[in-house]
């Protein structure tokens, strides 16, 4: 068997794992770059209009010899979770070629086409389960849930030719699925040859992360105290922070508003998970129509993933009368709508990843609220392990061999983990 990753050895994000044994070949992951090759935020725009041979022979396209012809020699794609460093190339690829992935994840990347103009349209899903191994040519795969920021994230067994290779996808320890984790630990599968680990606090703070149930906490403590309106800017997709602010909300006698892309979200994925939805009974959680997104739904036909949630829908007006009881969920695109909303001495709560501040757009935004006179706090946990539960995880497993994935500091790995490190270089082929 031979085992290629096609990105991932030096970078986070836009991983994409090749493994072949015979004539079989499959992929983990798909992702597109977080990153350029400067070390910049990488922005996808600039290459929209080149050919899929131009992206390869650039670089930003893997180089996966029949990936893309018209004669696929893939025999399938595995998913481990909808965060596009990870998924996010997937529509340059044959669509003819199998893509397995959990079905709450292909829902997620459905609204996105719809609300974040991708397109990432599957034409042969197939839907795996945890625990229950599925095969792939000649692999057995079992898929294993992981506590990750992302809903539905996975970690997966990769089983051919009397080997087992573990690949741990993007996981954590001190999320809202952490009994997933502690589960993973005493049910962990045994006899691993390969231990294909993300690295991407590897070289960051070596402290314990904070947990969602700290987040939590912190939350309720500032909305009790704060004498107007909070704004919290956070993705739409970390159902974790969602719940996390959702049950603040409940404990501090606040509304949770979020607007249609999150309300979307949130009732999609109830139908795999008790979340909080507008339509299932949450009372305290209504819906902004911000103009811009609206506006877009309807021309493009779309107007019913906005109108079926009239009913509780909450007016700029109505939040300026009381911005004391509202805790607003926002993103830059909604400035137009924001402009309308009258509040004093009010808060902005990031609760994001600290290096999406270096992008112009959420600088720009940031900057405008602190021309408003808003305080700006940072509430925030990593989606990522950190380095006691990265051992934990390995110890675990107690393969024979780990080879650094997801990591921008792979020959760090030497002096956290004990069992022997194998480094390789994006493309190199690795007999196993």
């Amino acid at each position: 068997m031979n085992l290629t990753i096609r990105r991932g050895t030096n970078e986070i994000g836009g991983t994409c794992i090749e493994l072949q044994s015979g004539t079989s070949r499959i992929l983990l992951d798909f992702g597109m770059p977080l990153v350029n090759k400067l070390g910049n935020s990488f922005d996808f725009a600039q290459y929209k209009t080149l050919s899929i041979t131009e992206l390869v022979n650039q670089g930003i396209l893997p180089n996966v010899q029949g990936a893309y012809s018209d004669k696929p020699e893939i025999d399938g794609v595995i998913i481990s979770h909808p965060h596009a460093d990870h998924y996010g190339l997937m529509q340059y690829l044959n669509q003819k070629i199998p893509i397995w992935l959990g079905e709450a994840t292909h829902r997620i990347l459905e609204l996105n086409n719809i609300f974040l103009r991708q397109n990432n349209k599957i034409l042969n899903p197939k839907y795996f389960e945890k625990e229950k191994p599925f095969s792939v040519g000649k692999f057995t795969i079992t898929a294993y849930w992981a506590d990750h920021s992302a809903f539905d994230s996975y970690s997966f067994l990769i089983e051919t030719e009397n080997k087992k290779i573990f690949y741990s996808g993007d996981f954590r320890s001190h999320g809202r699925k952490a009994k997933a984790y502690k589960w993973f630990l005493h049910n962990a599968p045994q006899n691993i040859d390969y231990l294909l680990i993300e690295g991407t606090t590897i070289g960051r703070n070596r402290g314990n992360s904070i947990t969602e149930e700290d987040i939590t906490a912190e939350l309720i403590k500032l909305f009790k105290e704060s004498t107007s309106i909070n704004y919290i800017y956070t993705a739409s997709q970390n159902i974790d922070r969602l719940v996390s602010i959702y049950r603040s909300c409940l404990n501090s006698q606040k509304t949770f508003v979020v607007d249609i892309y999150t309300a979307n979200v949130l009732e999609t994925l109830s139908d795999f998970a008790r979340l909080p939805s507008p339509l299932k009974g949450f009372s305290n959680l209504k819906v902004l129509f911000p103009y811009r997104l609206t506006t877009n739904l309807f021309n493009r036909g779309y107007g019913k993933m906005a109108s079926k949630f009239s009913k509780h829908k909450i007016s700029k007006g109505e939040i300026t009368e009381n911005p004391s009881n509202y805790v607003v969920l926002v993103r830059p695109s909604m400035i137009i709508d924001l402009e309308k909303i009258i509040a004093d001495n009010s808060n902005l709560i990031y609760s994001m990843w600290e290096g999406y501040k270096e992008q112009t757009i959420t600088k720009q935004f940031i900057d405008w609220l602190k021309s408003k006179n808003f305080t700006i706090y940072d509430i925030h946990t990593s989606g990522h392990a950190d380095i006691y539960t990265l051992k934990e995880f390995a110890d675990t497993l107690a393969p024979k061999s780990i080879i650094p994935i997801h990591t921008f500091n792979k020959k760090d790995y030497k002096n956290i983990f004990s069992q022997k490190i194998i480094e390789l270089n994006d493309n190199e082929t690795f007999n196993i």
